[in-house]
């Protein structure tokens, strides 16, 4: 009995009308980026897990996908360690590759085996599948794409101002209406000290991250599970509950940490970046908020989440500044910061909004219906001479029944037919069908080109 194919979960196959919409996605982020000067690169799909582990925080590593080493792979593995049945252990044995998690980590790994050719600032963008062993869920897959954008080799946050401008310039080409919000890990940092908490600061942000998620409540209670006091929790709720403009929120948490040194410079790294957002004439709305803390442990400062205001969705775009993520790899203070773009949320949001576009490049615009030999050879010119001229267009392969031929141009909602019978071969003209209308005209080859193009 012949096996059932299937795919593993939280993964998908993507016909040709949605790599039509993808690819618009992509196209058009790409175009963004292109704009602000930023140039692509691609990194392999797996990296040695000496490169990914412990980059992530320990929620992180739990969801790499790890590959078993080619041959014989558990040849390295005493008996003892085998019998001791510790996953961590057995896995350093096993495994020492992994699908990446994300494009910043091999970013950085890049940026430091690449150092001697590249122009610093380095500014690149880059899109490529990244691989979680997470749960599958609306919205939530194993492998999806992610659209990056980052630049290194620069502390000046007029870079943060910038990516603003492009979540601006994306969101507004594809017709999302979008909210992005702000905040500073030292901010953060600076909270997690006026509490008494400054070496919780890690348990702190990824409880926070969950706000949306979970709710104030179970996101108090998870700190106190994690060992962060009561009285601290208790200090913490005036500040995840602050209201009010941009302005108003500074100065408001100004007087709870600015006596921290941290906390007084995240504040102030906040005040500039809203001055330069100031000068720009946004379509999006900017704010601050304070109980956004993205749970990846190597962001510094300046923090970014996007989401979509008129559909329910995760966020689909977010980011950060991260100060020495290339140390790790043997090249310390090396400043970066980026965003990266969710094609798979954007997708569903569009999808939800129907509002891709209508008409694509990657379409067939036209088809010739085949009727035989004969008329082959009278419409093969007019089809190249069509393709010259930047028309996609075919002619149906062999002359099958009409209603076939039909059906087909139908399936793959080509706009138009072109019939070239007895008769137009005789007048030396083609008659050219509109498939929406049912419309008809005979028109010579040049009308059609001009028509067409």
């Amino acid at each position: 009995m012949a096996q059932k194919p299937s795919i593993p979960k939280g993964t998908r196959d993507f016909s040709p009308s949605q790599m039509v919409r993808r690819n618009y996605i992509f196209d058009t982020i790409k175009d963004v980026f292109r704009l602000y000067g930023f140039q692509p690169i691609e990194t392999p799909a797996m990296e040695n897990l000496s490169t990914l582990m412990g980059k992530y925080g320990e929620e992180g590593d739990k969801l790499l996908f790890k590959i078993l080493n080619s041959g014989d792979f558990v040849s390295k593995v005493s008996e003892d360690l085998y019998n001791e049945k510790n996953s961590n252990k057995l896995t350093t044995k096993i495994s020492e590759k992994g699908l990446r998690y994300d494009l910043t980590v091999p970013f950085a790994r890049y940026v430091v085996q690449n150092r001697n050719d590249i122009t610093f600032p380095f500014k690149r963008y880059q899109i490529q599948p990244v691989w979680r062993a997470d749960r599958p869920q609306k919205g939530r897959y194993r492998e999806f794409y992610q659209c990056d954008v980052d630049v290194i080799g620069s502390n000046s946050l007029l870079n943060e101002a910038e990516l603003v401008q492009i979540i601006d310039d994306v969101f507004k080409r594809l017709q999302i209406n979008t909210l992005v919000k702000i905040n500073n890990r030292k901010i953060l940092a600076g909270i997690a000290e006026t509490i008494g908490e400054a070496d919780r600061i890690i348990d702190i942000t990824v409880a926070i991250d969950k706000l949306d998620k979970i709710g104030l409540e179970k996101v108090n209670a998870e700190m106190i599970a994690k060992g962060i006091s009561a009285t601290a929790v208790e200090k913490l709720q005036p500040i995840l509950e602050l209201q009010g403009t941009t302005s108003e929120k500074l100065t408001q948490i100004e007087k709870v940490i600015g006596a921290t040194e941290v906390g007084a410079k995240g504040i102030s790294e906040m005040k500039t970046l809203f001055e330069y957002l100031d000068n720009f004439e946004l379509e999006t709305e900017v704010e601050l908020d304070l109980t956004l803390a993205r749970g990846l442990n190597y962001y510094t400062g300046a923090i970014f989440e996007v989401k979509s205001k008129d559909i329910q969705i995760g966020s689909i775009c977010g980011g950060g500044r991260y100060d020495d993520l290339t140390g790790i790899f043997g090249m310390p203070n090396v400043s970066g910061v980026g965003v990266s773009f969710g094609a798979e949320r954007i997708y569903d949001v569009l999808v939800q909004q129907d509002s891709f576009p209508k008409e694509s490049l990657e379409i067939t615009k036209v088809m010739f219906v085949n009727f035989g030999e004969k008329e082959e050879v009278y419409c093969l010119p007019v089809l190249a001479e069509l393709r010259k001229n930047g028309v996609n267009a075919e002619i149906f392969p062999g002359s099958s029944k009409m209603k076939k031929q039909m059906n087909y141009a139908n399936r793959k909602e080509i706009p138009f037919v072109i019939l070239a019978g007895d008769s137009e071969i005789e007048a030396n003209k083609f008659t050219l069908k509109n498939m929406d209308s049912g419309e008809q005209q005979l028109v010579t080859s040049k009308e059609l080109i001009k028509i067409l193009s």
